[in-house]
C-alpha cells in the first residue's frame, strides 16, 4: 500500500466555478484520489476555498455583506456544489481558518530567517474613484505581449505572461473602470525568489515525468527577459492575513496582510491541519503527510491545476518550501504536476468574471453528475484546449453512456430475470468466445490500470469505453436470447460471465463515474476490489449469487433538449 497526498488548485471563493474551472483541477484530482483508493492506497485529498484579498473584498461588497460573512456563505455554496459532483475531498477547507493563519506567518518568518524576504519601498496604482489602492489583478488593460485586452496587471491569462501594472497598454480600474489612476508610493515585502533561480531550476530539471505543459511553463518563467523575479507578498488591504512574523509584529506592516498567492498555496498545508483538528486527531497525523522528518518520505505528493497557476506552483510555492527547509524545517516538496489546457466554450472562454458558460449549479440542474464527469474528463484539455459543445456533450452521453454501458447492464440483468431468476445461472461452461472475451479483457484492464497510474486521463477515458464495448460485442456475438431456446446451458454461461462483466465495469468505473459504478455494485451484491487478476474477477459471482436488476443507469438526451440548453445557456450568467 502505497500513501498518496493529492490536492486541487484551491478555486476563489468569489462565484460559483465553471465547467472549466471544474475539469481544470477538481474534476481529474477526484478522479485519481477514487482510482488510487480503489488500488488500496492510503489517500490524503485536499482542496479548500481561497478567501483573501480584493476578489473577495469586491464581491461581498456587491452582495452587501460583511466580507467574513460573504466567504462563509460562499464556502458553503461551494462545497455542496463540490459534494454534488461527487467531488471526494477529505477536507475542502478555508484559506481564512486560524490554521492557515498561523502557517502563513510562520513560513514568512522562516522565509525572513533565511534572507529571502526583504521589504521594499514601491510605487503603486491608486484609484482616485475607488479611493483605494488596486491590487495588481484588479487593474486591467492591453497586454504588451499578446494584445489581450483585458489581461490583469499581475498576469495576462491568454498567454500567460507575468506582468506589472504599468506594463498594461490603456489600464484602467477592474472595480469601476475608471482611468483615473495615479502611481503612489507604499512599503511592501519582497520574496527574494531570485535567490533561488539555480536551485529551482536544478530541482525542475530532475522532474523528468513531469508533463511538457507544466517544465514549460516553469522553464519558460526561468528564462523569459532578466528571468525569475522577486515578488510582492503584502498588499494594503483589510482582509486577509495579518503580516506578522511568526507570533511577533512585523515593524512598518501594520496594518497590511500578506498577498493572497503568497497564502493561498500553504492552506494546502493549513488543510491538512484543519483536517485532523476536526476530528480530535494529533498534529502528528497531518505532520506525517507534510513533513518528511515526521514520516512523508514516503508519500507521494500530486498537484492538479490550469495552466495559469503552473508558474506559482512551480516556482513561487517551491521557493517558500525551499526557503523554509534552509533554516532546518522538513517540508515535504510536490513530486508531481498534472497541469492541465483551458476548456473553451462554444467558441469562446469560460470566464468566471464575465459569467461566460456553464457554471456547476447550472450543470447540477439539468443532469446528474455522472453525466459531466463522463463528458468533461474523456474530453480533458491535457495536450491542448478543448471544446465543449452541446452536440459532443448529447454524443458523449448517448453512444457511451446510455448506449454502451448502459444498455449492457440493462439487457443482462432484464433478461437473466426474464430466463434464471434474479441469480447467477448456473450451467454450461466457457468455451473459446469466453477465454477471448477474457484474454481481452487481461490486456486492456492492465493497459487501463498503466494509464490511470500516468494520469493520461483521455486515454484512460477512451480504454475504459473500449472495455464496455467489449461485453456489447460479447453479447451481440453470442446472442443469448437466441441461444436459450436451444441450449439453456450455453445462455446461463453467457449470463453468468456479462454478469460478472458488470460487477468488473462498476470497479473500473468508478472514478469516472461514481454513482453510476455504485449502482452496478449495488445491484450486483458485491464488494469492489479492484481486479489484478482479470479472470479471477470474472469468476467473483459464482452460480447461485443473487443479484438485483438496477434502474436504467442512464436516459438518453434527446434533440429537443439539446436545443433547449444551448439556447438557455447561450454564453452568459445573469
Amino acid at each position: 500500500m502505497s500513501r498518496v497526498l493529492i490536492t486541487s488548485a484551491i478555486p476563489y471563493i468569489n462565484g460559483i466555478k465553471h465547467l472549466g474551472n471544474l475539469v481544470g483541477s477538481m474534476l481529474p484530482a477526484d478522479l485519481y484520489a477514487r482510482y488510487r483508493r480503489g488500488r488500496g492506497d492510503e489517500v490524503l485529498f485536499l482542496c479548500a476555498t481561497d478567501e483573501h484579498g480584493t476578489p473577495a473584498e469586491i464581491a461581498a461588497q456587491k452582495a452587501g455583506k460583511p466580507v467574513a460573512e460573504y466567504c462563509a456563505e460562499m464556502w458553503q455554496t461551494q462545497k455542496s456544489l463540490s459534494d454534488g459532483f461527487l467531488l471526494s475531498f477529505d477536507k475542502f477547507g478555508r484559506s481564512s481558518s486560524p490554521q492557515n493563519h498561523a502557517l502563513t506567518q510562520h513560513f514568512a518568518a522562516k522565509l525572513h530567517d533565511a534572507g529571502l524576504i526583504e521589504e521594499r519601498t514601491e510605487t503603486q496604482v491608486y484609484s482616485n474613484a475607488d479611493g483605494r489602492f488596486l491590487p495588481d489583478r484588479y487593474i486591467e488593460g492591453t497586454c504588451p505581449n499578446c494584445g489581450y485586452d483585458k489581461a490583469r496587471g499581475d498576469q495576462c491569462e491568454n498567454c500567460t505572461k507575468q506582468l506589472d501594472p504599468v506594463d498594461l497598454i490603456e489600464p484602467r480600474s477592474a472595480i469601476s473602470g475608471s482611468t483615473d489612476l495615479e502611481v503612489r508610493e507604499t512599503k511592501h515585502l519582497y520574496l527574494l525568489q531570485s535567490k533561488m533561480r539555480d536551485e529551482l531550476r536544478s530541482w525542475i530539471d530532475t522532474r523528468e515525468d513531469w508533463p511538457v505543459l507544466t517544465t514549460s511553463i516553469a522553464k519558460k518563467w526561468l528564462d523569459d527577459g532578466d528571468g525569475l523575479q522577486d515578488r510582492g507578498i503584502t498588499r494594503d488591504l483589510e482582509w486577509g492575513v495579518p503580516v506578522r512574523r511568526g507570533d511577533a509584529d512585523w515593524p512598518g506592516m501594520e496594518g497590511k496582510v500578506f498577498y493572497v498567492w503568497f497564502d493561498a498555496p500553504i492552506e494546502y498545508i493549513a488543510c491538512a491541519n484543519e483536517w485532523t483538528a476536526e476530528r480530535g486527531m494529533p498534529d502528528a497525523d497531518w505532520q506525517r503527510w507534510w513533513r518528511t522528518d515526521h514520516g512523508a518520505d514516503d508519500v507521494r505528493y500530486v498537484q492538479f491545476m490550469g495552466k495559469d497557476n503552473v508558474p506559482f506552483h512551480t516556482l513561487s510555492f517551491p521557493v517558500t518550501i525551499m526557503g523554509a527547509n534552509s533554516t532546518g524545517e522538513d517540508w515535504k516538496l510536490v513530486d508531481y504536476i498534472k497541469s492541465f489546457n483551458y476548456l473553451n466554450y462554444d467558441g469562446g472562454q469560460f470566464s468566471t468574471s464575465q459569467g461566460r458558460g456553464v457554471f456547476m449549479d447550472q450543470a447540477l440542474s439539468i443532469l446528474p453528475a455522472d453525466y459531466w464527469r463522463w463528458y468533461l474528463l474523456r474530453n480533458a484539455p491535457e495536450n491542448g484546449d478543448s471544446e465543449f459543445t452541446w452536440e459532443t456533450f448529447q454524443a458523449a452521453s448517448n453512444r457511451d453512456l446510455a448506449d454502451v454501458l448502459g444498455n449492457f447492464v440493462s439487457r443482462v440483468t432484464k433478461f437473466c430475470r426474464s430466463k434464471f431468476d434474479e441469480t447467477v445461472p448456473e450451467g454450461g461452461t466457457y468455451g473459446p468466445e469466453e477465454e477471448a472475451v477474457i484474454a481481452d479483457l487481461t490486456t486492456r484492464v492492465a493497459e487501463y490500470t498503466r494509464l490511470m497510474d500516468a494520469i493520461e486521463i483521455r486515454k484512460a477515458a477512451a480504454e475504459l469505453r473500449a472495455i464496455w464495448v467489449v461485453g456489447n460485442e460479447y453479447l451481440q456475438r453470442t446472442a443469448p436470447w437466441s441461444a436459450f431456446k436451444e441450449d439453456p446451458d450455453r445462455a446461463a454461461a453467457i449470463i453468468r460471465l456479462s454478469l460478472n462483466l458488470i460487477r468488473l465495469y462498476g470497479i473500473l468505473s468508478q472514478p469516472f463515474i461514481p454513482d453510476a459504478a455504485d449502482a452496478m455494485l449495488k445491484a450486483m451484491r458485491t464488494d469492489a476490489a479492484w481486479p489484478n487478476d482479470v479472470p479471477q474477477a470474472l469468476s467473483a459471482l459464482p452460480a447461485g449469487h443473487a443479484f438485483d436488476v438496477p434502474e436504467n443507469l442512464f436516459a438518453k438526451i434527446t434533440d429537443d433538449q439539446r436545443e433547449d440548453w444551448s439556447t438557455r445557456f447561450s454564453g452568459t450568467r445573469t
